[in-house]
C-alpha cells in the first residue's frame, strides 16, 4: 500500500495542510515542537483511529476551533481509496470512504494499515501492563477489525458490573433478603456475560502472539548477532487448560466465584482480561526489571520489525512505517538492521531533528520535507 497524499485542515498546529508523497522514504526534518510528530499521529489515526499521543480528541483539534479533519489518498491493492477522519471537542467523530460517510467506526478501521515507532514505545517493555495491553490490541485491531467491536463490548459489560459491585459494596444488606437474591441473580447475568466477551478477547490475544512471537525471536537474534534468545509468553489473568471457548468461559465463571469476596470488598471487577500482562524474557531473565536499556531497545525494535511482516502475512501488502525520532535513540548496528529491512519495500515516514543519521544514498532516494511551526516545506 502506498500512501500518496494527506490533507490537514485544523488538526493540531496545522491550519490547511496538505502533503504529497513521491518516494518510497519520507524524511521530515525539523526542531522539536513544529509538527512533525503530529503528522505521523494524523496517518496513525487513519489506520488504527488511535493516537498513543492523546487521550481525547479535543487534545487534537486546532486550538481555538472546534473541528479538525484528516483527509487521505491511499493506493491499497493498485486501486485508490480515499479516507477522511473528522475528530470534535465534543469527541463526537466522523468517518468515511470514497465520500460516503460510515455508520460504524469498524468499516473504516482495516483498509490502512500503519506500525508506528517512536522513542515512547521503550514503555512498551518497562512500563504497565496495560502498555503492553494496548499494543497488543492495536495489532488485533489492525489485523482483524472487528477484535475492536469485541474490545468495545467487553469494555461495556466491565463498566456495568464495576458499577454494579461499587454499588453493593456501599450498600448494606442481609444475605438472606429478596435484596440480595435478587441482587446474586443480576451478578450472575453480568458474570456470564463478562465471561462470553472476556474469553474472545483472551483467545484473540493468545493467537495473534503465537503468531508473532518466533517472528520477534528470529529478529532478535539477528539484531543481537544471536547472543541473546528472546521468550514472549502471554500471561492472561484467566488461564485455561485449552484453547476451547467453553473451558476458558468455565475457567473464568470458576475465578470470578474464586475472587467474589474480594470484588464485593473493593467494590471492582478483578478478573479478566483487562489484567492480562505480556512478558518479554531474555536470556530467562525478565527485561522489564533487568534488561538493560541497549536489550530493551533491541527488544521493541524486534517487535516492530515482526508487527511489519506479520501485518504483510495477513493482509497481502506491506503496511505502512512510521518512525518517530527514533533513529537517536537506536545505535549504529540497530540502525543499520532497521534501514536494511525498510530499503525500498515498506513506504516509512521518518521524523529527525538533523540529517546526520542518514548515509548519502539514503538521502539521495528520499522525499525531504522542512517542518516549521505547522507548515510542511518540500526541500530541493
Amino acid at each position: 500500500m502506498y500512501l500518496k497524499t494527506l490533507h490537514l485542515q485544523q488538526f493540531r498546529n496545522y491550519r490547511d495542510q496538505q502533503v504529497k508523497f513521491s518516494a518510497p522514504k519520507t524524511i521530515l526534518v525539523g526542531d522539536n515542537a513544529q509538527g512533525k510528530s503530529n503528522l505521523l499521529e494524523a496517518v496513525e489515526l487513519l489506520a488504527t483511529l488511535r493516537s498513543h499521543r492523546a487521550l481525547r480528541d479535543r487534545e487534537l483539534v486546532l486550538e481555538g476551533e472546534q473541528i479538525g479533519q484528516i483527509s487521505a489518498t491511499l493506493e491499497r491493492h493498485a486501486t485508490p481509496v480515499d479516507l477522511s477522519l473528522i475528530v470534535r471537542s465534543s469527541g463526537r467523530r466522523t468517518v468515511s470512504q470514497n465520500g460516503e460517510t460510515l455508520r460504524r467506526q469498524l468499516d473504516f478501521l482495516g483498509v490502512m494499515n500503519a506500525v508506528q515507532f517512536s522513542s515512547l514505545d521503550l514503555e512498551l517493555v518497562r512500563g504497565s501492563p496495560s502498555e503492553r495491553r494496548n499494543w497488543l490490541d492495536t495489532l488485533l485491531t489492525q489485523l482483524e477489525p472487528v477484535y475492536a467491536y469485541i474490545l468495545q463490548q467487553y469494555h461495556t459489560v466491565l463498566r456495568q458490573r464495576n458499577a454494579f459491585l461499587k454499588q453493593q459494596s456501599g450498600e448494606l444488606s442481609t444475605p438472606m433478603d429478596l435484596a440480595a437474591e435478587s441482587d446474586l441473580t443480576q451478578l450472575a447475568i453480568w458474570d456470564a456475560q463478562l465471561a462470553a466477551i472476556g474469553s474472545r478477547v483472551i483467545r484473540r490475544r493468545a493467537r495473534v502472539l503465537e503468531r508473532l512471537a518466533p517472528l520477534a525471536q528470529t529478529w532478535h537474534q539477528a539484531i543481537s548477532n544471536s547472543t541473546e534468545k528472546l521468550e514472549i509468553h502471554y500471561a492472561p489473568n484467566v488461564a485455561a487448560e485449552s484453547d476451547d471457548p467453553s473451558a476458558i468461559q468455565q475457567a473464568f465463571l470458576d475465578k470470578l466465584k474464586l475472587r467474589a469476596v474480594a470484588e464485593q470488598h473493593q467494590g471492582t471487577t478483578l478478573v479478566g482480561p483487562h489484567r492480562d500482562e505480556v512478558e518479554f524474557i531474555i536470556n530467562h531473565t525478565p527485561a522489564r526489571q533487568y534488561g538493560s536499556q541497549g536489550q530493551q531497545r533491541t527488544l521493541v525494535l524486534a517487535l516492530k520489525l515482526a508487527e511489519l511482516k506479520l501485518i504483510e502475512a495477513v493482509i497481502g501488502e506491506p503496511p505502512l512505517l512510521l518512525l518517530d525520532d527514533v533513529l537517536a535513540e537506536l545505535d549504529l548496528n540497530r540502525q543499520n538492521k532497521l534501514l536494511e529491512t525498510i530499503q525500498d519495500h515498506f513506504q516509512t515516514l521518518i521524523t529527525t531533528t538533523h540529517l546526520g543519521s542518514f548515509d548519502a544514498q539514503w538521502l539521495k532516494s528520499s522525499q525531504i520535507f522542512t517542518i516549521h511551526a505547522g507548515r510542511v516545506l518540500e526541500s530541493g
